[in-house]
């Protein structure tokens, strides 16, 4: 998993601005939720008083904006409950936030169920001393708990009692696309459901950034999409977004924060945050879909550590494509089908926002390579994207 960088902004009610206040609590680097088991986390740093329900056609047939929060109201007694007092065998994760815990809930109305009955849930505790944590818990409540759309994390509920803050949130199967990718006890996944991950990720961003007001998620990356039994993406950790430039401005000026090999060249050297800041973000995630290796990797040569500097140059040349590939998948797509996602994953990198692809083009660019011929694909292959 990349670095994280950079302090954790205040509310910003005014998302044009020219410059950030600096909560006087620093983030906590190298934000890490996930230990190969599916949940979701953590939050944004908006509120919703700053953005509509309205947005384009394309976006709204699968999402929507919730007039308010429909979010269940838990007591620190029901959640402690659920997860066997909060046992280590129940732990998924650990980050800056604080812990992850899974638990078990009633399907029809979310109240906590025996031990292995019910709904299973992923429940995060927020760690006292977090440094973040209270800004999280409290932008997740009011702004995950609005938004709805198949590619999105759910926020399910939460519990504020006493100093007790707690988070409540969909269990995602399969875990995080960056275990998929990168771990070798994880089962490799195929061209196709790699294709299929891409297209649901795009669409998630797509909805964020064609909302009346847009939302700039901030931090895309593999190890923030989780992926549910039928390999269908969820954006989760919403603890960097923001809302986008409002009027005629093009961009929101921020204090750096992202982490480090997926964050776009314009925000690291200036903090202009564009909404295709996020399409930066996305290329490089195309790119570690492409040929198995992680955005940043110090084990490699030198020259090979930055998966972007190394390998960008090489996407616009057809006879280097085999060798850029994942072995692991040779023989699952045509050569016309890796040009064509070298190309898209080349217009996403590029230097200047205002040349890189929106995320709408993005989704429909993929949606067309992926019903490309390919060669024939086996049983296994069929029964895993169905």
């Amino acid at each position: 998993m990349g670095n994280c960088f950079g302090f954790q902004p205040v509310l910003d009610p005014n998302p044009s601005s020219t410059s950030a206040t600096n909560s006087n609590r620093p983030s906590t680097p190298g934000r890490n939720y996930s230990n190969g088991e599916g949940f979701s986390a953590t939050s944004s740093s908006a509120g919703f008083s700053q953005f509509s329900a309205a947005s384009s056609e394309d976006t709204r047939s699968t999402g929507e904006i919730l007039p308010t929060p429909n979010l269940k109201i838990y007591s620190f007694l029901d959640l402690k409950n659920a997860t066997k007092n909060f046992k280590s065998d129940m732990v998924l994760g650990v980050g800056g936030f604080g812990t992850v815990y899974k638990g078990w809930v009633d399907p029809r109305n979310l109240a906590p169920s025996k031990l292995g009955t019910g709904m299973l849930v992923a429940i995060k505790k927020l760690n006292p001393e977090s440094v973040q944590g209270f800004q999280e818990w409290q932008s997740e409540v009011s702004f995950l708990g609005r938004l709805s759309h198949p590619n999105l994390v759910k926020l399910l509920g939460y519990c504020s009692e006493d100093t007790e803050l707690l988070l409540v949130y969909e269990f995602v199967q399969r875990g995080s696309l960056e275990n998929h990718l990168f771990r070798r006890s994880v089962e490799v996944l195929s061209w196709d459901i790699r294709m299929k991950v891409a297209i649901g990720a795009a669409r998630g961003l797509a909805f964020l950034h064609n909302l009346d007001k847009q939302i700039i998620y901030r931090d895309f990356k593999a190890s923030n999409i989780l992926l549910d039994g039928g390999y269908n993406a969820k954006i989760a950790d919403f603890g960097l977004a923001k809302l986008g430039p409002s009027g005629e401005n093009s961009h929101v000026t921020t204090r750096i924060m992202g982490t480090y090999g997926y964050a776009a060249p314009e925000y690291m050297a200036t903090g202009h945050l564009y909404v295709n800041s996020d399409v930066y973000g996305f290329g490089v995630v195309l790119l570690e879909m492409m040929t198995g290796l992680r955005a940043l990797d110090t084990r490699r040569p030198r020259n090979q550590q930055n998966l972007v500097d190394w390998l960008k140059p090489l996407l616009s040349q057809k006879r280097k494509m085999k060798t850029i590939m994942d072995a692991r998948i040779e023989g699952q797509y045509s050569s016309t089908a890796a040009l064509q996602v070298a190309q898209l994953t080349l217009r996403c990198l590029e230097h200047d926002p205002k040349h890189r692809p929106s995320t709408k083009e993005v989704v429909e660019v993929l949606e067309q390579i992926a019903v490309m011929d390919k060669p024939k694909e086996s049983k296994k292959t069929r029964s895993l994207i169905r």
